[in-house]
C-alpha cells in the first residue's frame, strides 16, 4: 500500500539512531489493495487492513486453514510496536478488537515473530487488549 512508503523512505534515517542495522528496502512497483483476496497457488487469503503497528499493515487469513498471518500486529499475549514512525497505538487496539478478535477462536495466529497463538487464547490471556 502506498501509505507505507514515507516509513519505507524514513527508516533508512532513524533506524541507525535507535540502533537498528537496517538494509535499504526496494519500493514495489505495485501495491496490494487494503481489501480483497491474493492467491498463493491453489490458496487463497483474505486480506485484512491492520494498521497501527505500521500506516498500511496487512495481516492474511485463511479461513479454509484456520490461520492468520499476522506480522506485527499481535503476539502471545503482546501486540506490536507502536512507538516507531508511523505507528499509531489506539489505531493498533481497534483493528485488534474489530477486524482481529472477531475471527474464530479455533484461528492459529502465526506472528512476525515469537510463538505461535490462537484468537481465543489472545483474547483470553493477552494483557494489552480483551475482547
Amino acid at each position: 500500500m502506498k501509505e507505507k512508503l514515507p516509513v519505507l523512505i524514513e527508516v533508512q534515517n532513524y533506524a541507525p539512531q535507535m540502533g537498528f542495522r537496517y538494509e535499504v528496502s526496494p519500493i514495489g512497483e505495485s501495491f496490494l489493495p487494503a481489501e480483497g483476496f491474493i492467491k498463493i497457488g491453489d490458496h487463497e487469503l483474505q486480506l485484512i487492513f491492520a494498521p497501527g503497528h505500521s500506516p498500511a499493515h496487512l495481516c492474511f487469513y485463511s479461513a479454509k486453514n484456520k490461520f492468520l498471518i499476522g506480522g506485527d500486529v499481535l503476539f502471545k499475549n503482546s501486540i506490536g510496536r507502536t512507538d516507531l514512525p508511523g505507528g499509531n497505538h489506539e489505531l493498533l487496539l481497534k483493528n485488534i478488537k474489530e477486524k482481529i478478535y472477531i475471527l474464530p477462536d479455533d484461528i492459529t495466529v502465526y506472528p512476525g515473530h515469537g510463538p505461535t497463538t490462537t484468537i481465543g487464547f489472545e483474547k483470553a490471556n493477552n494483557p494489552f487488549i480483551r475482547a
